[in-house]
């Protein structure tokens, strides 16, 4: 045989990125699992140890839930930032034995982070035993502060933090009511999920859409007629937020509006830059729906682009709601075209890293200018990806779509 037919007739070489592909995705050893259990136990001992209610924003909740239970107007304290049909859920929290809410609160809370990972890596059909999926959680929990943050205050972010996940798993499957059922349950607990509607309208899933409307609202009216006062969430809670909270809340506030004026930018301009922020990354959130593209991307670079828009201008907002973003995108990083495989992506959560040091911002008082740092790197980073032209995918609306790339036909815009 010559040289030249051997040549010609020799296998192909594979990929250089297949062999840690195929890595990452075979089921995690025992070692591992036991690491992250670990791990994730400690996370959830270390708050029952150090707080009574599952950390400082949980206690808020269950105190508001303790005076509603006794007669009294949930919305006289004006740290109860949610909608009246959290009452219900604080007041469930404040039923339980506090030996049983020091312990649970924390279990739940690292459990729904967990969970929504879990959703996260299913999404992007990646096996839930496999080392990516478990050894990508633990360098989130281990390596990434807004994890620790969240779990140690308890924040009833968590919840969003699954139901994301969760809702656009259900969505690539074509389950959009069951989706539109999950975000509505979890905009009645927090409505940090709001911006999502947007989503539903572009996929024009009217039933899920409604479910998600409707849930919240009607739990609110109900929860309404059985509380004293609640008229305070429109007299109190939402000037109090508009205003930006308090002086305890102000310096942890990472939006637009919040970190400019501290940088020596009047409100009004620092106002005006926000909501041009945000309006872009509605763009680049309709551009990304628009170009469609193969798997579960395109939803979950939609969701997240909105999301990461609305952070930039709604007050207050704070470094753990990245926690419902990042993940997310995480869980795409073996998906060709993810934007993790920018380093800019990296770069923008450098600041994140537990214990990284930059001088003037140790304060605590001052760590929302890494943290806004962090979201504005995100959403550009992201808004460019999502900007970048390409073709347009559509299939007629109602359209069933098949299991495996729900994504795609999932409506037209």
């Amino acid at each position: 045989m010559q040289p030249r037919d051997a040549l010609r007739t020799a296998a192909p070489e594979a990929p250089v990125a297949a062999a840690p592909r195929a890595w990452l995705l075979r089921p995690a050893g025992p070692a591992e699992v036991v690491l992250l259990a670990v791990v994730l136990l400690a996370r959830a001992a270390r708050v029952a140890v150090v707080s009574a209610q599952g950390g400082m924003d949980n206690a808020f909740v269950v105190h508001a839930g303790q005076v509603w239970l006794h007669g009294g107007a949930p919305y006289a304290d004006r740290r109860f930032l949610y909608l009246p049909s959290a009452v219900l859920f604080a007041g469930g929290q404040a039923l339980l034995p506090a030996p049983v809410l020091r312990v649970a609160a924390p279990v739940v809370c690292v459990g729904m982070v967990a969970a929504g990972w879990w959703c996260a890596v299913r999404l992007f059909r990646v096996p839930a035993r496999s080392r990516f999926a478990v050894l990508g959680l633990l360098g989130l929990v281990l390596c990434w502060a807004p994890v620790g943050h969240l779990m140690n205050l308890g924040n009833w972010t968590a919840v969003s933090a699954l139901a994301l996940p969760s809702a656009l798993l259900l969505a690539d499957r074509g389950r959009w009511d069951a989706a539109g059922v999950v975000l509505g349950v979890s905009v009645a607990v927090k409505p940090l999920l709001l911006p999502v509607v947007v989503l539903l309208l572009l996929a024009r899933r009217w039933r899920a859409l409604a479910w998600m409307m409707a849930l919240p609202l009607a739990m609110s009216a109900g929860a309404a007629l059985i509380m004293p006062d609640p008229s305070g969430f429109f007299t109190r809670t939402l000037p109090f937020l508009l205003k930006g909270g308090d002086t305890l809340m102000r310096p942890f506030d990472c939006s637009l509006p919040a970190v400019l004026p501290r940088l020596g930018v009047p409100p009004l301009p620092a106002q005006v830059v926000a909501l041009a922020a945000a309006a872009a990354g509605l763009v680049c959130a309709w551009r990304r729906w628009r170009r469609g593209g193969p798997g579960p991307a395109r939803l979950a670079d939609t969701a997240a682009m909105l999301m990461l828009a609305s952070c930039l201008v709604s007050r207050p907002s704070y470094e753990h709601y990245l926690v419902v973003v990042v993940p997310l995108l995480v869980a795409g990083a073996l998906e060709a075209g993810s934007v993790t495989r920018s380093p800019w992506f990296w770069a923008a959560l450098v600041p994140q890293v537990p214990e990284f040091a930059f001088p003037h911002l140790d304060a605590s008082t001052r760590r929302a200018f890494k943290d806004a740092f962090t979201l504005c790197g995100l959403a550009l980073v992201l808004g460019v990806r999502c900007a970048r032209p390409g073709r347009v995918r559509q299939a007629p609306v109602g359209s069933q779509p098949c299991r495996r790339s729900t994504a795609d036909t999932s409506g037209a815009s």
